[in-house]
């Protein structure tokens, strides 16, 4: 990315052993929401965003985008090459101009998709807890304080144990 929030491009890359990259070059370029910054990426194997194809589930792309207002936007392709980004952008409006860094996952025993997003909110640092259907619909369920920007959420096996998991909340 670049150091400019005016002319932040998305750069892509891929490897077949996380050692060696090859430059792909851009993917997502500025918009009239602004430039596009952290996010994360999801495969939508069941195809509940209706943004893939018959055989071909899409790898949907969520990021902030940081015009004016701050937003969440998708970006959607099946080829792992090419995205095209989602006309009815923003999925998710602006709640404080402090909103950043989606993370979303799948949560399979509520057949919805879960966001974690950093809001700063009355000078407090805070992950809010969003729901979806179909990563278009975003619905707010919670928050917490305490947590800085870059969350991630996560299950995780206690020792090792499958039948001991925890969630896990990381951030910056």
């Amino acid at each position: 990315k670049s150091a400019d929030r005016r002319d932040s491009t998305e750069f892509h890359a891929v490897s077949r052993d996380l050692v060696h990259w090859q430059e792909l070059g851009d993917k997502l370029v500025p918009d009239e929401m602004g430039p596009m910054f952290s996010g994360s990426a999801v495969v939508d194997w069941q195809n509940t965003s209706g943004l893939g194809r018959a055989g071909e589930p899409p790898i949907v792309l969520i990021y902030r985008a940081a015009g004016n207002p701050v937003v969440q936007c998708l970006a959607s392709g099946t080829d792992g090459r090419n995205f095209t980004k989602f006309n009815g952008n923003p999925v998710v409006k602006q709640i404080t101009e402090g909103n950043r860094d989606p993370k979303v996952y799948w949560h399979e025993p509520t057949k919805q998709w879960v966001m974690a997003l950093y809001v700063e909110k009355d000078k407090r640092h805070t992950v809010h807890f969003l729901t979806s259907p179909n990563l278009k619909d975003w619905t707010v369920t919670s928050q917490i304080e305490g947590f800085y920007e870059c969350p991630d959420f996560f299950e995780l096996a206690v020792d090792g144990n499958a039948a001991n998991m925890k969630w896990v909340l990381t951030a910056a």
